[in-house]
């Protein structure tokens, strides 16, 4: 099982080599509500709350928030080997607003994951849209920008909108860039519209990100964006866009810790 992998992580030592739980994970990070599934074995869970608690431990770090931000105002939900989807790794789920790890494949996935629900959870708040609209149409950040949607006007929200630019447009803002280009290039080869969403985009560029943090290497949180097939393809941001988009994810998320901390 991947849970008994061992995973080489390169990072700073929040634990101080102690145990942790899936209840130190709700508490530390801000979680609304954790689901563990029944098939998850005593000494699975001691190995995954580990790496999900640095994994984690190392998102806040690297993006310089708060740790206690990364369950987003106690809205973010966390499934560990419950609510999969066969052959997924992981994914994120609106509706329920739940983050939900496979037991023996979620390796590599929670910051492509994380992502998803950072974009779904700050889409009201950064754009105005409706309400009313169910699960099925779900509202995402990265959609509302692409898609002209009106924004609400405020500091950060102007900071996430660069974010968007820098990962979407040239550097002139007059148009897309070839990273997206590369992305609706895959979708012509494979005959469907997915590695050139703008929530696929996003999260793909997300992770790049995270992989390429100079001082943390964590293979549980993020893998294979530098050497892997889709890699290879152009699937992910080159090492100079990478290096963009991260300044301007700092550039906003490091104010919004600020203020979070202010709180």
């Amino acid at each position: 099982m991947l849970i008994n992998k061992t995973y080489n992580r390169v990072g700073p030592d929040y634990r101080f080599d102690e145990q942790v739980s899936f209840h130190d994970i709700k508490e530390t990070f801000g979680l609304n509500h954790i689901r563990l599934g029944s098939w998850v074995e005593e000494d699975e869970k001691h190995k995954a709350a580990n790496l999900i608690f640095d994994s984690l431990a190392d998102l806040a770090f690297m993006l310089k928030l708060p740790p206690i931000a990364i369950g987003l105002r106690q809205t973010l939900n966390l499934a560990f080997g419950s609510g999969g989807q066969p052959g997924v790794q992981a994914h994120y789920m609106p509706a329920g607003r739940e983050l939900a790890l496979a037991k023996n494949a979620g390796a590599g996935a929670l910051a492509h994951e994380f992502w998803h629900a950072y974009d779904h959870y700050i889409a009201g708040k950064a754009f105005r849209i409706n309400p009313h609209r169910g699960a099925g149409g779900a509202s995402f950040a990265s959609s509302c920008w692409l898609g002209d949607a009106t924004s609400i006007k405020h500091p950060l929200n102007q900071r996430l909108e660069r974010v968007f630019a820098t990962t979407f447009l040239t550097h002139d803002g007059q148009d897309s860039h070839e990273y997206v280009d590369r992305a609706v290039a895959l979708d012509n080869q494979y005959g469907r519209q997915y590695f050139s969403k703008p929530t696929e985009l996003m999260a793909r560029a997300f992770e790049a990100c995270i992989e390429s943090y100079p001082e943390i290497s964590n293979p549980y949180l993020v893998d294979e964006t530098l050497g892997s097939k889709l890699a290879d393809a152009g699937g992910y941001p080159d090492a100079q866009h990478r290096q963009q988009i991260f300044s301007a994810l700092i550039a906003y998320f490091e104010p919004l810790g600020d203020a979070l901390g202010r709180e």
